[in-house]
This record gives C-alpha cells, sequence and structure tokens, in this order.
C-alpha cells in the first residue's frame, strides 16, 4: 500500500511542476490593461507583474523573444526582450 501511495505522490509532484520554455515571434496585438501578447502564429503569453522586461516596450509589430512558464494552462511571461 506504502509503494502505492508513494508512486502517486511522485505522480502529482511531476504533474504540478511549471514547465519553462522559450518562444520568438512577432507581437500581432498587445492588450496593456490585460498585460497579453499575442503573437502572429496566434499563441498568447500573459506577461506576469514581475516579469524582466529588455529593450523597448512592447508593441504591435515588435519582435520578441520570451521565456515563459506553462501555469494553469497558460504560458506566464519570466522574462522578455523586445528586438524592434
Amino acid at each position: 500500500m506504502s509503494r502505492v501511495v508513494t508512486i502517486v505522490a511522485a505522480l502529482l509532484l511531476v504533474a504540478s511542476v511549471a514547465w519553462a520554455a522559450d518562444i520568438e515571434g512577432k507581437v500581432k496585438t498587445w492588450d496593456a490593461a490585460t498585460k497579453m501578447i499575442t503573437l502572429e502564429d496566434g499563441t498568447q503569453l500573459s506577461v506576469a507583474a514581475d516579469a524582466k522586461m529588455m529593450g523597448d516596450q512592447v508593441k504591435e509589430g515588435s519582435t520578441v523573444k520570451a521565456s515563459y512558464d506553462e501555469k494553469d494552462g497558460k504560458k506566464v511571461v519570466t522574462q522578455i526582450e523586445v528586438k524592434n
């Protein structure tokens, strides 16, 4: 029984880990009020309040490179670089 509990606990731990990734693309829309970026490929990025911003302000037409964590099915930006 304890082996089953250990396996279940390990699976829950793995499932709760946020996955980090990087993405680069051109900004289609930027909603400053909701801090949501939509890239031309349809990817939506939510910019965290404590995200590190590098380069100029995010604006439509800018190319951005972002690092993000997957949280609750959303891509939450932790760092973003604007490459105009």
